[in-house]
């Protein structure tokens, strides 16, 4: 399935390579032409982050040495002085000695194809690189098309990777560039174009970069519109001790958007609720403080999301069993777009809970964190965070679902094979609440009717905008997550937008 216009195409290993032979074959552009620009743009590259001193090319074997090499003699040219490190040759064991007192160093180790675990002498090399920068801040380490150790097509770091300052890469950007671990170790992008042909491509990545221009899918208020037209999200949550959680997500399903909200919480707490929510309605769910939610609660809150658009499910609910089955029931029953998230998805964590998703009838969205993610495929967060692509795929495909797994990376998952993923970059969003912020604002799109993949990575962008914007107000370190809230109007300002008729 092709990707939207919105989403920025990552080609992995195998696309990127098919893209150089049909480059070549089709269009009779000689590889050696194609190395020629890139390493012509490395070296260019190279020279503006490091204007002066000594700088290091270490190369290996196949085209991204070949690359290092043409970087190297064009630097020459231009006056440099430069070392080049062959680690394949007998004297690689030179590497640490030339990088004392060096500006910079060029990795041109191994290449987008590569996948695994490095073995020395590269992996010597690449310690090396580490060890250099790690003592001499001064150091500016350049990779060449993907930092080596790098999966470009997972971003996963099986050993060691270099830890670049700069990342060039030839043609487009890599999976592996923007998707954790291997993100940490690109530092900045630049994207060269070396001159493959745009028109009649061979291959059609899945994964994409999420851009501005997915604001234009949501449809704004018109003249027309009524609070029921901009959509009505309904939140199920709440608990004792966990009010937030469930104000948060309904307070961003308004702020995004939506013109009708309801919380339907536990009896117990609903009237804490309705003291903080003075805009939205709130329904009283049959509860025991102690117990959690009584027989029948399940029952009014999918016969109350039957007059919603979309559902917003788990936020503060808790983890008493009774909660846990109330949950389970309502995600199986409610007819209408849902969004899991928080408490809602750790109900789904026994056996078979995930897969049983798969069976609704209406469209389901997956908001996890790397533990959530972690505990619905019973594998460690660590697992999660080593793996994010695989598992968010695996998840999508069985749960039948969008899988968002949140992070700085967060990664849009469709159970079809696309992904999307977030450019990140707003730290002020890591701070208790954003998640069910998120929430909300994913059910505000899903009301509007926006297809649910769509829904997703337009709730993420926004979601990360409103965090900019929030840092910008109050500094990063202090921003809450009614701060995110206050400045998703203003976020979905800043990008492109149409209103219901021109969708």
């Amino acid at each position: 399935m092709a990707l939207p216009n919105w989403l920025i195409p990552l080609p992995d290993a195998a696309e990127q390579r098919a893209l150089d032979g049909w480059a070549i074959e089709r269009h009779h552009i000689p590889g050696e032409t194609l190395m020629e620009r890139a390493g012509s743009a490395l070296a260019r590259i190279c020279a503006e982050a490091v204007p002066e001193g000594r700088l290091v090319v270490v190369c290996g074997r196949g085209n991204n040495g070949g690359d290092g090499q043409v970087a190297a003699r064009v630097l020459r040219q231009q006056r440099r002085d430069v070392t080049v490190i062959e680690v394949s040759e007998p004297d690689g064991d030179a590497l640490p000695g030339a990088l004392v007192g060096a500006a910079g160093v060029i990795d041109a180790l191994l290449g987008t194809g590569f996948a695994g675990a490095p073995r020395d002498p590269v992996l010597g090399a690449i310690r090396a690189i580490n060890a250099a920068r790690a003592t001499d801040p001064g150091l500016r380490v350049i990779a060449c098309d993907v930092p080596s150790g790098v999966d470009a097509s997972t971003g996963e770091i099986t050993a060691d990777a270099v830890r670049a300052d700069v990342t060039v890469t030839f043609h487009a950007a890599k999976p592996g560039l923007w998707i954790a671990p291997g993100k940490r170790h690109s530092g900045a992008l630049r994207v060269v174009d070396i001159g493959i042909p745009a028109a009649d491509q061979p291959v059609a990545p899945a994964v994409g970069l999420i851009t501005p221009e997915v604001g234009a899918t949501v449809p704004r208020r018109s003249a027309a519109s009524t609070k029921f037209s901009s959509g009505s999200v309904l939140v199920v949550g709440g608990s004792r001790g966990l009010t937030g959680a469930p104000t948060l997500a309904a307070l961003a399903a308004a702020r995004a958007g939506a013109g009708y909200v309801t919380v339907a919480a536990p009896a117990s707490v609903a009237p804490i609720l309705a003291g903080k929510l003075l805009e939205v309605m709130t329904v009283e769910l049959p509860d025991d403080p102690e117990t959690g939610p009584r027989r029948g609660s399940s029952r009014l809150a999918v016969e109350r999301a039957s007059r919603a658009q979309a559902l917003v499910l788990g936020p503060g609910i808790g983890r008493l069993p009774a909660a846990q089955k109330f949950a389970r029931d309502v995600a199986t029953h409610a007819g209408l777009p849902l969004v899991l998230d928080a408490d809602g998805l750790t109900a789904h964590a026994e056996e078979g809970a995930l897969d049983s998703l798969a069976a609704r009838g209406a469209p389901t969205v997956l908001t996890p964190h790397a533990g959530e993610l972690g505990r619905l495929l019973g594998v460690a967060s660590d697992e999660i965070e080593r793996h994010r692509l695989t598992h968010a795929r695996a998840a999508a495909e069985r749960a039948r679902a969008i899988v968002v797994l949140k992070g700085d990376d967060t990664i849009v998952a469709d159970p079809d094979g696309r992904v999307a993923v977030s450019p990140g970059g707003a730290p002020a969003l890591a701070t208790a609440g954003t998640g069910d912020v998120l929430a909300g604002v994913l059910g505000a799109f899903l009301a509007k009717g926006v297809e649910p993949f769509t829904a997703a990575c337009a709730a993420v962008h926004t979601h990360l905008t409103a965090g900019h914007l929030a840092a910008q107000a109050v500094g990063a370190e202090g921003v809450i997550a009614s701060d995110v809230i206050a400045a998703l109007p203003r976020a979905r300002e800043a990008g492109p937008h149409r209103t219901p008729e021109e969708r």
